[in-house]
C-alpha cells in the first residue's frame, strides 16, 4: 500500500518515568474517555473493545483536517512498551462517507532509569473505498493525501506530548497502588 500513502507523521516527547514502568497497552485499552478528550480539543470520544474473533480493540472518534473520523484500531502487537494498532478507519468529509487505513503505532525507549521518550507514529493508506470516493467527486489523490498529511501531522504533534504525559500519569498511579 506504500503507493497509496497519504500520510506519515511521528513526534516524541520526554517523560519523567522509567519506560519499565509504562504500560502502553493498559493505558490504552483502560483510558476513561474524558482523559482521552483532554488529550486533545479534537478528540470526541474513545472506548475499549474487542473484536468477533477476540482482538483488543480501541475506537476513537475525533475530527482531522474537519473531517470526523472513527477509528476502529485493531491490536497487532499490545505490549508494555509498544502498541501497533491497525484501523479500517470511517471518515466522514465534505462530499460524504468513505474510509481509510490507518496504522497507529506507540511506543517507549528508555533514556535513562527515570525518563523514557513517548513516540506516537501515524501513517494513513487510502482503501479503494478512498480512491472510489476521490474519482466520484473530481479530488485529485495527490491533493487529498497532502491535505491529509498536513491536517494528520497537525493534529499528531498536538496530541503526542498530551498522550505521553497522561501515559506517564498511568503508570505513577500504578506504582503508587502498590502495598
Amino acid at each position: 500500500m506504500s503507493d497509496r500513502q497519504m500520510s506519515d507523521s511521528s513526534y516524541s516527547h520526554v517523560i519523567n518515568v522509567g519506560a519499565d514502568k509504562v504500560d502502553i497497552a493498559d493505558w490504552l485499552f483502560n483510558l476513561p474517555d474524558a482523559e482521552y478528550q483532554r488529550c486533545s480539543p479534537d478528540h470526541i470520544a474513545a472506548g475499549a473493545t474487542w473484536t468477533d474473533d477476540g482482538r483488543r480493540m480501541s475506537i476513537n472518534v475525533e475530527t482531522i483536517g474537519g473531517s470526523l473520523v472513527i477509528q476502529h484500531y485493531v491490536a497487532e502487537i499490545a505490549e508494555p512498551n509498544y502498541c501497533k494498532m491497525v484501523s479500517i478507519s470511517d471518515v466522514m468529509a465534505a462530499y460524504g462517507r468513505t474510509k481509510v487505513q490507518v496504522i497507529w503505532e506507540l511506543s517507549v525507549k528508555p533514556i535513562d532509569a527515570d525518563h523514557c521518550e513517548y513516540t506516537n507514529h501515524v501513517r494513513a493508506f487510502a482503501t479503494e473505498e478512498f480512491l472510489a470516493y476521490c474519482e466520484k467527486n473530481n479530488i485529485n489523490f495527490a491533493d487529498a493525501a497532502k491535505a491529509r498529511s498536513e491536517a494528520s501531522s497537525n493534529h499528531n504533534k498536538g496530541e503526542t506530548p498530551l498522550f505521553a504525559e497522561s501515559i506517564a500519569r498511568r503508570a505513577r498511579e500504578k506504582r503508587s497502588d502498590r502495598p
